[in-house]
């Protein structure tokens, strides 16, 4: 957990706005930003004839970007973290939400204005132990069990500012699964017994965000990715999705989907049976956020 720690302070700290100040060789334009939300959500029952249970929870999401240009070279950078608590009645504290996910994408024009030629580099984990509850007793995943690094070049495509399309012909792809125990149990498609586990393939991905009105701004990511050495036709899919609502400067109301389909994860149904499935996650929170965008700083010699 201290390392975990430690890696995200460092990554703040890069994203940070005096870690821009220092001199470089060569001119740029820096637009870098921030936004951070919390959300707490509580429910309170004492002698309530139509049922239910107490609880008490929160959600957490911290967005950190910083994106260079430089002449018809593009350096683009961004890091999603998230984290959620809930307690339900007498039961433990359990997770609701952990995302690691962090993107850089670097693109340099030679063939039209929105065109690039790109290299794309991300890194997606979670912070801590997570089970399939109400079974608290089996951990499923952990800190890099699974983690994903994921190396692709190819081609970017940005019609608009709100929109980049990349296709990635020459993609290799690492899961990572770090625990000796998920390790052995073969999770996340390594082989038993092994920590890594190497791909080689192509891969797909979409950014849109914008406003679409005053005060309402939607985020959403697909990511494709075939392994040219396996079972090719079976597409790994991840899409996410983020709709905030800002009632103010500091209050806000956000619903997140994510859907993922990994043909080499296994899930077990009731019955135990295990099998690829489709996995969907929803959040929703009204709470507090702060925004920092459109932060400009000049690079130069």
């Amino acid at each position: 957990m201290r390392k975990t720690l430690f890696l995200l302070l460092l990554l703040i700290f890069i994203f940070s706005p005096d870690s821009f100040s220092q001199k470089a060789d060569t001119t740029g334009t820096w637009t870098r930003g921030m936004k951070a939300s919390f959300a707490f959500n509580q429910v309170s029952l004492t002698n309530w004839a139509a049922g239910g249970e107490n609880s008490l929870g929160g959600n957490s999401f911290l967005n950190l970007f910083a994106n260079l240009k430089q002449g018809k070279s593009t350096w683009d950078n961004s890091l999603d973290l998230a984290y959620g608590l809930v307690k339900l009645g007498d039961a433990k504290i359990r997770k609701s939400d952990d995302k690691i996910d962090f993107v850089s994408k670097y693109g340099h024009n030679v063939i039209h204005k929105n065109l690039f030629l790109s290299a794309n580099l991300s890194f997606k984990s979670q912070f801590t132990e997570g089970y399939n509850y109400p079974n608290d007793s089996v951990m499923i995943s952990n800190f890099m069990a699974p983690g994903y690094l994921m190396l692709g070049f190819g081609m970017d495509w940005k019609p608009y500012p709100y929109l980049s399309v990349s296709f990635l012909p020459l993609t290799g792809r690492l899961t990572f699964v770090t625990d000796q125990t998920l390790s052995d149990a073969g999770a996340y498609g390594v082989d038993p017994g092994k920590h890594v586990r190497p791909e080689f393939g192509a891969a797909f991905k979409a950014v849109f965000e914008k406003d679409l009105v005053a005060n309402v701004n939607l985020k959403s990511k697909l990511e494709l990715f075939s392994n040219y050495l396996n079972k090719p036709q079976n597409i790994d899919i991840n899409w996410e999705a983020m709709l905030m609502l800002k009632v103010n400067k500091f209050l806000s109301t956000f619903v997140g989907l994510q859907t993922i389909y990994d043909h080499d994860i296994l899930i077990a149904d009731k019955d135990g049976n295990k099998a690829p499935r489709t996995q969907f996650k929803q959040t929703f929170g009204v709470g507090l956020t702060y925004t920092v965008s459109g932060i400009h700083a000049n690079v130069k010699p």
